[in-house]
């Protein structure tokens, strides 16, 4: 494999990336209107702790170092939860 390969390969994982965040969102907002139907809050302290426990012991599964990949999910969490705080500021707007 060349460089130019390896990069090729790093640039499809990353739009297969951006496209799994994308798709991660719009669940987002499936969540958001569940959430306000059944009025629960946006953020689940619970739910956010039971996700970085995954995904860390998953990091460890494949031998990466957990403090990074919590980081991302951290970040990922931060994005689902603005999101679903949008959804919900537009309903309250109607």
């Amino acid at each position: 494999m060349t460089l130019e390969q390896a990069r090729a390969d790093i640039s499809r994982i990353d739009t297969e990336i951006i496209r799994l965040i994308a798709v991660r969102q719009e669940l987002a907002g499936q969540v958001a209107a569940i959430k306000a139907a059944e009025g629960l809050p946006t953020h689940d302290a619970g739910r956010s702790a039971e996700v970085l426990r995954s995904v860390s012991a998953q990091a460890e599964g494949f031998q990466m170092d957990p403090a990074p990949v919590r980081k991302i999910f951290e970040t990922l969490i931060a994005m689902s939860e603005d999101r679903q705080r949008e959804l919900r500021d537009k309903g309250k707007s109607r």
